[in-house]
């Protein structure tokens, strides 16, 4: 197991990421998606809904409901639970036009079991400003399930969530003014200074003049009489144009799952490594102990424990100056470590002060 982990971190240590496109590596400034979200009500479910006496809002909503088409049932008492009442979201991405059709995703907020069957009733999805940017309506497709019985139940997934592929339209556009912005600014994903630089020279390289690092996240692009068309003219240019880029040393670790991984500027300092599995075991034999004959004792159980340690005969491992992800994750299998013991002796390395990267534990 832990030589297949060797050679995807071997596979890791080549150059991945050189070469990689400028648009891959950046967000345009103003150009980003916006999240909506609304309230409403599904449908025709087949007794999975919410109850009325635990949800009142599902109530109140359903009478407003009825009231806007003209049936009112205020004195009623209402006991369907084939009502559900969800909140629904979505991410109407940037440049959407009225009339485009997006996802949206539904979730239960009531105490209903399940939203399979049911029906989203037309409902505004809102901005953070208040307006309304698109209407959702639509049947829920939900991929979990639910079944029980009166001794047993089985459930896999999340049968209270479901989506609705292209079930908003899009009423309201977001507007963008790049045409008519004299700059624009390019943010980093991963801020380096490096990184940005490597931006800025490659993208004046090309069209002199027009770009300037802010800081290592940023990197301003300023069109230039060489390209007529103004900003968007200069960004179709060169959000294509290749960049190599650097990163730090960093070594993600999770240790739910047991896996290291690692890129290949990670350096080890001098460092010696031991390691030898201690390992406990702890037996318990309990024996009968019979009453001599004719005799008025009683058979008693009587404790037996055996106690075996195995301290692994622990192996060491030194390392040189300078060594790479290779030499370590070489050593280590030499060690015949596990990924989860790889994942202590990284955090050891580190405490020592012999790993030279960063270490993010998810």
């Amino acid at each position: 197991m832990l030589g297949g982990l060797a050679a995807v971190l071997a596979f890791s240590a080549q150059p991945a990421w050189a070469g990689s496109r400028i648009k891959d590596i950046v967000d345009f400034e103003n150009v980003r998606p916006n999240q909506l979200i609304g309230y409403g009500l599904v449908v025709g479910l087949a007794g999975t809904g919410d109850r009325m006496r635990n949800s009142p809002f599902t109530e109140e909503s359903m009478q407003a409901m009825l009231e806007r088409m003209g049936v009112n049932i205020r004195q009623a008492q209402m006991k369907t639970q084939n009502v559900a009442a969800v909140s629904i979201t979505a991410t109407m991405p940037a440049f959407s036009r009225a009339g485009s059709a997006i996802d949206v995703t539904v979730a239960a907020l009531g105490d209903a079991t399940s939203l399979q069957g049911g029906t989203l009733i037309a409902t505004s999805l809102r901005g953070l400003d208040g307006n309304t940017y698109a209407v959702a309506q639509g049947q829920v497709a939900v991929s979990g399930f639910k079944a029980q019985g009166a001794a047993a139940n089985i459930s896999r997934g999340v049968s209270t969530s479901a989506r609705i592929a292209g079930g908003a339209i899009v009423e309201r556009e977001v507007p963008y003014a790049l045409r008519s912005a004299n700059t624009l600014k390019l943010a980093l994903r991963n801020p380096d200074f490096t990184t940005a630089q490597r931006v800025a020279d490659v993208i004046n390289k090309n069209f002199p003049g027009s770009a300037q690092m802010l800081d290592p996240a940023t990197v301003q692009l300023t069109p230039t009489s060489a390209v007529p068309g103004g900003v968007v003219d200069l960004l179709t240019r060169v959000e294509n144009l290749p960049v190599d880029v650097d990163q730090p040393a960093r070594v993600v670790v999770n240790e739910a799952a047991g896996t290291v991984v690692m890129n290949a500027d990670v350096r080890v300092s001098p460092v010696a490594i031991a390691q030898g599995g201690l390992t406990i075991s702890v037996a318990e034999s309990p024996v009968a102990s019979q009453p001599a004959p004719l005799s008025s004792g009683t058979t008693q159980v009587l404790p037996r424990t055996q106690i075996n340690v195995d301290d692994g005969g622990g192996k060491s491992l030194a390392m040189l100056e300078g060594a790479s992800l290779k030499s370590l994750v070489g050593g280590l299998n030499a060690l015949g470590v596990s990924p989860r013991d790889l994942i202590t002796i990284l955090q050891a390395l580190k405490t020592a002060g012999a790993l030279q990267a960063e270490i993010e534990v998810q």
